[in-house]
């Protein structure tokens, strides 16, 4: 077989493994339930990973309990409930990001099964919230401002694509504020 012709037949093979993890996203997208959720922002821009805005999902926990005791960041290992991973199973219940305890989880050995997980940090308004362990990646082009840089009042928020198994997909971005939820237009 000439070269050109085993190049060509590489090709069509890397286009038909796009495409179709292209489709398989597009699918999960349609059929999957998606949802808005608040996003705490942090480490927006990493040299070798290009240009991104990195989420920290906040969600409802209604079955997880709180830590005792008071929150203080700089005794971290005195507070060893507060950095605590739970296993949860994501849904969406009254169009809200929820996680429930995953009760099939080992949480023994957390981290070799990979789940999604819930911990609580603390809120500016003083309060305790339940976030999603890892963040969630939304990539935006270089000639944009950051947006989540947000004025006072203003909260940032995420749509999200719940898939079978995995993190939440973000969608696009949103802006809430005096209750309203005003989508992001990013090009």
């Amino acid at each position: 077989m000439r070269p050109i012709v085993k190049g060509l037949i590489v090709c069509v093979a890397h286009l038909l493994v796009v495409s179709s993890l292209g489709a398989k996203l597009l699918y999960d997208r349609a059929t999957r339930p998606r949802v808005w959720a608040r996003a705490a922002p942090y480490d927006p821009d990493l040299p070798i990973r290009g240009r991104y805005v990195s989420l920290q999902l906040e969600v409802l926990a209604p079955d997880i309990s709180l830590p005792a005791g008071q929150f203080d960041p700089l005794r971290r290992r005195e507070n060893r409930d507060w950095w605590r991973r739970y296993p949860v199973v994501l849904s969406v219940e009254d169009e809200k990001l929820t996680a429930r305890r995953d009760r099939s989880a080992d949480e023994t050995d957390f981290y070799a099964w990979g789940r999604d997980a819930v911990l609580f940090r603390p809120a500016r308004d003083n309060n305790v919230v339940a976030v999603l362990a890892d963040p969630v990646l939304y990539f935006i082009p270089e000639h944009i401002p950051d947006p989540s840089r947000r004025e006072a009042g203003e909260e940032l928020w995420v749509e999200v694509t719940l898939p079978r198994k995995g993190p939440p997909r973000p969608i696009r971005l949103g802006v809430k504020k005096d209750s309203t939820l005003t989508p992001l237009e990013i090009n």
